[in-house]
């Protein structure tokens, strides 16, 4: 269940989205990684929450996640739409950036898990320039498999050695919640989900501009750069989470009024 520290929550096709402020979230993260709590942060977007409501089990990872954060604007808009108040966007890449710049202040090691040998050396090598007195307690790729038990047992040994706080994963939707679910209370660190936030800092691909993204069409500006990949999940996703959130909202203005 999402931890009772996280003050709100909006239920967005029934999946409990954090709507506390930025600055609130990064806080709680921070806090739980000082003591190097086992906890669980999906930063979600509409590809996450419909893969939660089409596939059961991957329902269950969500709602025993610790903190679930809206990274697309349009989870950012329906919260909005439900409560009537705006909500801050809580995105990947601005949470990596912002937790690295507190656990620098605080120091608080950092490690950086998942993806390629090459993302990983040209992530190390802007941390350097970005964050030169952040603490990296250690930076690996992971295989594009899965690893065995003995790999796995030594991969959870060098992380809680390490003395991290924070982890950041990035293995992509759905396996990387996949992976942080099944490593709660064996991984004594803040797992954070960052998915694509690698290959954008390591600079293989690009940030959309901030107005693109405030304008909530991130989602098209990443298409243009990989419509061979990206197309068909747009199109499985988008479609359904828009009929299902005109469903719940009208829904919920229908409960209103029978409610007077």
């Amino acid at each position: 269940m999402i931890s009772q520290t996280v003050k709100t929550v909006v239920n967005v096709l029934s999946f409990p989205v954090a709507s506390n402020p930025f600055h609130e979230q990064i806080d709680l993260i921070i806090d739980w990684s000082k003591h190097r709590l086992s906890k669980v942060v999906c930063v979600a977007n509409v590809h996450m929450l419909m893969e939660g409501h089409w596939n059961s089990k991957f329902s269950e990872v969500l709602f025993n996640a610790d903190l679930i954060t809206p990274d697309g604007m349009p989870l950012v808009w329906m919260m909005n739409l439900l409560q009537g108040k705006c909500h801050d966007r809580v995105a990947g890449v601005d949470i990596m950036l912002t937790v690295c710049e507190r656990a620098r202040d605080e120091g608080i090691p950092v490690f950086f898990l998942g993806t390629d040998a090459d993302t990983i050396s040209r992530i190390r090598s802007r941390l350097k320039q970005d964050f030169p007195t952040l603490s990296v307690a250690g930076m690996e790729p992971l295989p594009f498999r899965p690893l065995t038990a003995d790999e796995d047992k030594r991969l959870i040994e060098r992380v809680n050695s390490s003395q991290a706080g924070v982890l950041f994963l990035a293995l992509g939707c759905p396996k990387q919640e996949i992976w942080m679910h099944r490593h709660k209370d064996k991984i004594n660190a803040v797992m954070i989900g960052v998915g694509g936030v690698f290959p954008v800092y390591a600079g293989f691909k690009k940030l959309a501009p901030d107005f693109v993204r405030n304008f909530g069409l991130e989602w098209l500006y990443r298409l243009l750069q990989e419509p061979k990949r990206l197309w068909r999940r747009y199109f499985v996703t988008i479609p359904p989470f828009v009929y299902l959130s005109i469903r719940q909202l009208l829904q919920n203005k229908l409960l209103a009024i029978w409610s007077k």
